[in-house]
């Protein structure tokens, strides 16, 4: 079975307010007979455009296949768009569908579980997940929420999942702590708030609970304000040589290329090799691409006058766009990450020239992931201008809430012997 009802009939405080389900004229299900009907009884055109249903079927086939399949949300979501027919309007609809629904996961699990005394199968669980998501933070009318989520059931689990959202659609939740409220796992906020502050992460949880705005530069390419701010930080001046190592999909080595920089642009997967290079012709950018390991590049010792290490890392500051990595990420990947990126600080040091600067920069919150390696041996830490970075230890970084950007973390280091 899908699951059980905790009661057969809520309480009165938890029943749904009167008229919320139900169906309203040209808004809720068909009449029976197969097509909607008027007010005189005569059939609806045939050509009438489709219910909003359908961009709630696209939204839970997405999360089936997020939920189950362990497909990644950015990936599996706009191919699924592409083939759905769906206008724009429609298309903004899933995408916060599938992104909310994925990121509120453990909070609308919570105001689920409250009425069921069995977990519901997968498949339902997600379709539950998907209602409660616009009851409690899409903003969607009740009717709308509970009539058109429960159309996507199968006829075996309507009535069940029809009760649940009623009464969630009726019922005030009292969240247990914020972990649940905020949807992350428990040692994402405790971390953060041992290493933030309790306000400062509490305040970096719940803008990354918010979908991302589109940033633009000046060329067309899509990015975070702080992504482009790294670059502006490298400094690169008309002529120099400068190492992009970790640079797919190629946004920061488009942007040092635009300074007159003589560019390399490197990364160890062949598929990310290929989006760089294709990121690069795109717009135009003179750099030249290498599929190259940057814990062991084949570069000459000291040929750079500027290496940019743009380190793989948990990603836990830009959490609003990887709605799903929340529920990927392990306490040991932050450890297993500062490891790898230290061998690849050991790499990119030796390539930089006498004089010339090692800008190391990871999208996460973690002090182990970016302020905790050592200064590489023969370099300094050098002080980064202010602006919209805070100044953090011997570097900067940029919380989230600070511009509403993705959370960046930067350090730069000059060599000097």
């Amino acid at each position: 079975t899908a699951g059980s009802l905790v009661n057969s009939r809520p309480p009165k405080s938890d029943r749904p307010q009167p008229g919320r389900a139900r169906s309203q004229p040209g808004r809720g299900r068909p009449q029976p007979g197969g097509a909607d009907r008027n007010a005189r009884g005569q059939r609806a055109d045939a050509a009438a455009p489709q219910p909003r249903a359908s961009a709630r079927a696209v939204a839970y086939q997405a999360l089936l296949r997020i939920d189950h399949e362990g497909a990644y949300a950015n990936l599996a979501l706009p191919s699924m768009l592409s083939s759905s027919g769906l206008d724009d309007r429609d298309r903004k609809f899933v995408t916060d569908l599938t992104y909310g629904t994925t990121r509120m996961r453990a909070a609308c699990d919570f105001a689920v579980d409250r009425f069921v005394l069995q977990p519901p199968d997968g498949p339902t669980r997600t379709l539950l997940r998907l209602g409660a998501y616009q009851l409690l933070f899409a903003g969607t009318p009740h009717h709308a929420a509970v009539n058109d989520t429960v159309a996507l059931a199968p006829s075996k689990t309507k009535g069940f999942v029809n009760a649940i959202l009623r009464k969630v659609a009726g019922s005030t939740v009292v969240w247990p702590d914020d972990a649940t409220r905020l949807s992350y796992p428990a040692w994402i906020v405790d971390r953060l708030t041992s290493e933030l502050g309790h306000d400062e992460a509490r305040a970096a949880l719940t803008i990354m609970n918010q979908a991302p705005p589109v940033t633009e530069r000046d060329d067309g390419y899509v990015q975070d304000a702080s992504s482009q701010w790294v670059s502006e930080l490298v400094d690169a001046q008309p002529g120099e040589r400068v190492a992009d190592l970790c640079a797919a999909p190629g946004g920061k080595a488009t942007a040092l290329a635009a300074s007159g920089a003589s560019v390399v642009a490197a990364d160890v997967r062949a598929s990310r090799v290929a989006l760089l290079k294709g990121n690069i012709r795109r717009f135009g950018a003179r750099a030249d691409v290498v599929a190259a390991d940057a814990a062991h590049p084949p570069f000459r010792a000291g040929s750079f006058d500027r290496v940019l290490l743009d380190a793989p890392c948990s990603g836990l500051g830009v959490l609003r766009r990887r709605s799903d990595a929340r529920w990927r990420l392990q306490p040991s990947d932050v450890d297993d990450l500062a490891t790898l990126q230290r061998s690849l600080i050991a790499g990119a040091s030796p390539l930089v020239r006498p004089g010339g600067m090692l800008v190391y920069s990871v999208c996460t919150l973690t002090e182990a992931e970016s302020f905790d390696h050592p200064v590489p041996d023969g370099f300094e830490a050098i002080a980064a201008p202010g602006g919209p970075w805070r100044p953090y230890r011997d570097g900067v970084r940029v919380l989230p809430q600070d511009h509403g950007t993705d959370g960046m973390s930067v350090r730069r280091f000059r060599r000097i012997d």
